[in-house]
């Protein structure tokens, strides 16, 4: 059973939202926040990437980068471009790119369920990232960016979603990447919330270290007494799409170095390895299909997985047992600093651009996995390996604002 909450989002006015919305933090540095956000005060970068008002050198953790996005949070309320709602809703979010549609659900998600495993993760965190968000989140006094949540489809949901989306959207805008936002605000959501319950599991898709820091959120503001049952802590904002409309692309690999070997002789022992083949480009033609860049020339590898196993197999983890692991000494993809990982949306000729202009030795492009096995390998309790999946299109945040005090 899934439990849903209506809440008082912290949002735009309508013809202010295309203004207000930005990329979410985590897919642009610092310097390409900056440049998103120049000559638009009312850009939400201005609250989650801070950095960017502040001197170049300024240390992105630093408590001051914190203070400076609850300024600029404070600053938006008191000029009026973010208000809360009078009233508890929920919210349809409608992402519409290159003729393909999802819509999700915008709610208050539990995160009682959230710490029994009741919805399920498929990747790790890391530490300092979930601090990062932590202390962000404590020192706004809100969660700013939204957790991308999926569920195996219920026609009853569906329905209902359908059916309020007949109605004339509350906001609709189309981003400078050509991506239709589409929002539905549901005053009576009694009905939904009811359906919802039929829903189980949930599970993470996109932002781990988000919803992971909901609980740390959580976890540290009862150490200061208990909560209330009606807390906004026991809540994170988040969005369910149904699994079925949920985009994966790639995400992809570049390795700083041979780990010492030349190109002739990282070949042979690859050639060793697995099956390789001259391959006229990047694109993947399925799970098994890997393809390398290297030398200036792609290559394509065979990998067979040796069994049914859902972690293993998928591309990226036949890549780190068969290659990254024996042949260029990356024992963990997490950590080894010889790694960097390019989203799908990019293309493959990222890869070539920085392969061939010297960031990086080798290059590998794969098949995106798919969303059921993204479902198998949560429901069989098990992670992936590091950025295995790029979702698109990307949520926007700024459009809801979910206050961990009551709004004003």
């Amino acid at each position: 059973m899934a439990l849903i909450r209506p809440f008082r989002a912290l949002h735009p006015q309508p013809e202010q939202a295309a203004r207000v919305a930005s990329v979410p933090y985590d897919v642009v540095d610092t310097e390409e926040a900056r440049a998103l956000a120049a000559g638009n005060p009312d850009s939400f970068l201005h609250v989650t990437r801070p950095e960017i008002d502040l001197p170049a050198d300024a240390d992105p953790h630093a408590d001051a980068v914190y203070a400076k996005g609850r300024d600029s949070l404070a600053d938006f309320r008191e000029r009026g471009v973010l208000a809360p709602d009078s009233t508890a809703c929920l919210y349809l979010y409608r992402l519409t790119w290159q003729g393909q549609s999802q819509t999700g659900i915008v709610a208050a998600y539990s995160v009682e369920e959230y710490d029994q495993d009741r919805i399920k993760k498929h990747e790790f965190t890391r530490p300092d990232k979930e601090e990062d968000r932590t202390v962000h989140m404590l020192t706004l006094g809100a969660q700013p960016g939204p957790v991308f949540l999926t569920f195996r489809p219920d026609a009853g949901v569906r329905q209902l979603m359908a059916e309020a989306m007949q109605a004339e959207p509350w906001i609709d805008f189309t981003a400078p990447d050509e991506v239709q936002h589409t929002l539905w605000r549901l005053d009576r959501p009694e009905a939904l919330v009811d359906a919802f319950r039929v829903v189980d599991p949930l599970y993470v898709a996109d932002g781990h270290h988000r919803s992971a820091s909901a609980s740390n959120a959580r976890r540290r503001l009862g150490a200061e007494g208990e909560l209330p049952e009606d807390h906004p802590a026991h809540g994170f904002l988040g969005v369910a799409f149904p699994s079925d409309e949920v985009r994966i692309l790639p995400y992809n690999r570049l390795v700083g170095d041979l780990a010492g070997k030349s190109p002739e002789a990282f070949l042979a022992a690859l050639r060793e390895a697995v099956s390789v083949s001259d391959a006229e480009d990047g694109t993947s033609s399925g799970p098994t299909d890997v393809r390398m860049y290297l030398g200036g020339a792609w290559y394509r590898l065979d990998l067979e997985p040796d069994d049914d196993d859902p972690v293993e197999r998928l591309a990226t983890q036949m890549l780190q047992r068969r290659v990254l692991g024996p042949l260029l000494a990356i024992e963990d993809q997490r950590t080894d600093p010889r790694i960097r990982f390019v989203g799908g949306i990019r293309g493959t000729g990222e890869l070539v651009r920085r392969v061939d202009a010297g960031e990086a030795t080798v290059a590998f492009s794969f098949d995106a996995v798919t969303p059921d096995e993204l479902l198998a390998v949560a429901d069989a309790g098990r992670t992936m390996p590091p950025k295995s999946t790029w979702f698109e299109p990307k949520l926007r945040s700024g459009l809801f604002t979910y206050l961990l005090e009551e709004p004003r």
